[in-house]
């Protein structure tokens, strides 16, 4: 064996177990005797796979610093603010920022990222670029899917359209889109439906921001849905943020869930954001600013969440952190029954790796990828609730990281 985890809580089974591993996949499960190259002692503590962010925003992360403030505390403000740093934007700045969070990221448990990054005429190619030059260069401790994400919109902002082919053939791996941000709002369905040809024409799956505000009158999720049909897209349509649906009147929430559900689109909460962005114009009481999520886990649906921003002009923390940010959404969506938190516990796991499309190959089984964190807690209620040390951090069956904090009380 090149590697044996003794004494392993794996999430979601009682007892304790071995799990051997051999050329970065899981070999046995059980008793395992014999030596290996490596050998960890987990003493008990829960062993799941590793974590999952389908929706942060690398190419924007760690320019807070270097930004005027946020004054507003507005979605529109944020986008203005970015205008002036995306134009000055360097391939070796993208990096160098992303960097940090990507580290970060791993040191936390995470092994796999979706980034959307801004393709438009304001800062052209160069985010992704940037994240291509990223996920090449940390291919060893972070899988990193690139979406190409018209930010400023596509036909609002003409040459994005082009721009967005470009990304593409660049070796972006997925389309993104923002429909609610075009203007007039009745140009959303042609954004769509551009998203959709320049999708067919890569065979690439679609991430899109939808509906990202507090207007009711947003509705581009519906035809997100019913174009995913038409198309044949079924299960490769991700929505992220999606905060309009819980403005919708309930009638037409249910809906739209329910042709969500159809679609077989993954959805995608982001509340640390969102509950910072939303809401600003509001009086008591204040729109949470998140999606229906408890309405579209009942109804069958994958939710997920990401961290989406670190410290930039949206959001002016995060530490690439899931188990912060689980504990975040299950406050926001206020899944607190145990049944719910063993929910939040899959929607940074398995939920999120059938959002990205690599269920497959992801979980602790013989034969999957040996993609594993080591967390000093008793279950997945004690890491949400402590967010404890992730004391192993394993990818491709090798160690990739090892934490311990000491806490000394002196009386």
């Amino acid at each position: 064996m090149d590697l044996i985890i003794r004494n392993a809580h794996i999430v979601g089974e009682r007892g304790l177990k071995d799990i051997g591993v051999e050329k970065g996949k899981i070999a046995k499960i059980g008793k395992i005797a014999g030596k290996a190259r490596d050998v960890i002692d987990a003493k008990g503590m829960l062993v799941s796979p590793a974590f999952i962010d389908p929706h942060i925003h690398l190419d924007k992360c760690m320019i807070g610093d270097e930004i005027r403030p946020n004054v507003s505390g507005t979605l529109q403000e944020a986008i203005e603010i970015i205008w002036e740093k995306k134009r000055k934007y360097t391939v070796a700045d993208v990096v160098r920022r992303a960097a940090k969070v990507i580290e970060l990221a791993a040191l936390n448990g995470t092994t796999k990222m979706r980034t959307h990054t801004d393709v438009d005429t304001i800062g052209g190619l160069t985010p992704v670029k940037g994240l291509l030059a990223a996920r090449k260069k940390f291919k060893n401790i972070m899988d990193i899917q690139v979406i190409a994400f018209p930010q400023e919109g596509i036909l609002r902002d003409p040459g994005t359209e082009e721009l967005m082919r470009k990304a593409m053939e660049l070796g972006a791996d997925l389309v993104g889109g923002m429909p609610h941000h075009e203007r007039p709002y009745s140009e959303a369905r042609p954004h769509i439906d551009i998203c959709f040809e320049i999708a067919k024409e890569f065979d690439a799956d679609i991430d899109m921001h939808v509906d990202e505000t507090d207007d009711p009158n947003s509705r581009s999720l519906e035809y997100l849905a019913e174009k995913t049909i038409k198309e044949g897209y079924q299960g490769r349509v991700t929505a992220g943020h999606t905060c309009a649906l819980a403005a919708y009147p309930d009638d037409y929430a249910r809906e739209v869930i329910r042709k969500v559900k159809l679609a077989d689109i993954n959805m995608i909460t982001n509340p640390v954001t969102n509950l910072v962005i939303q809401g600003r114009g509001d009086k008591q009481p204040i729109r949470r600013g998140i999606t229906r999520v408890k309405e579209l886990l009942a109804a069958g649906v994958n939710v997920t969440f990401g961290q989406d921003c670190v410290n930039d002009a949206f959001y002016p923390f995060g530490k690439a952190d899931m188990l912060e940010v689980a504990n975040i959404s299950a406050h926001a969506a206020q899944l607190t029954t145990p049944e719910e938190i063993e929910t939040v516990f899959k929607m940074m796991t398995t939920n999120a790796a059938r959002t990205l499309g690599v269920l497959d190959d992801y979980g602790i089984a013989v034969g999957k990828r040996a993609d594993l964190v080591i967390t000093d807690a008793a279950s997945p209620k004690d890491a949400i609730r402590r967010q404890p040390d992730r004391r192993w951090v394993v990818k491709d069956g090798k160690i990739l990281a090892e934490n311990i904090s000491r806490k000394t009380l002196k009386k």
